[in-house]
């Protein structure tokens, strides 16, 4: 083992001894527990209660209509971040819904600057092309 790695290891021993001794305070956090694992029957409770279909719950959690459907199923199991989106669609759905009007909204914002750009582009290709002609 190397010194520096030793000594790196050996310090640590000590500040965990002299937290153990109560000579030290260490900062400590205590982190949530997992959400609780949710079945193929829960997963629907939750996609019914917003009133979506299995392609658009599965675009507000960022997954596919494959796996929504799998997890319906119970042939998958909702894990990691899709798991916590589904516990805070089932506890709070009007912050799904408000997340889904905020990003058509801006979806909507999107698509007008580029049918804006489209016909700006339009208009100075024709130009472009008309004086082409001319020349």
């Amino acid at each position: 083992m190397k010194k520096e790695t030793f000594g790196e290891l050996l310090g640590s021993m000590k500040e965990a001894l002299e937290h153990a001794e109560g000579k030290r305070n260490l900062r400590t956090a205590t982190l949530p527990l997992p959400p609780a694992p949710l079945n193929g029957r829960a997963v629907k409770r939750v996609r019914t209660a917003l009133h979506a279909s299995q392609a658009v719950f599965a675009r507000y959690l960022n997954v596919s209509t494959k796996l929504v459907q799998a997890w319906e199923a119970d042939r998958r199991v909702p894990e990691g971040p899709a798991l916590v989106l589904l516990h805070i669609a089932a506890e709070k759905p009007e912050l799904l819904e408000a997340i889904r009007h905020e990003s058509q909204a801006s979806q909507r914002r999107a698509t007008r600057v580029t049918r804006r750009r489209q016909r700006r582009n339009g208009d100075s290709a024709a130009a472009q092309s008309g004086t082409a002609a001319r020349a």
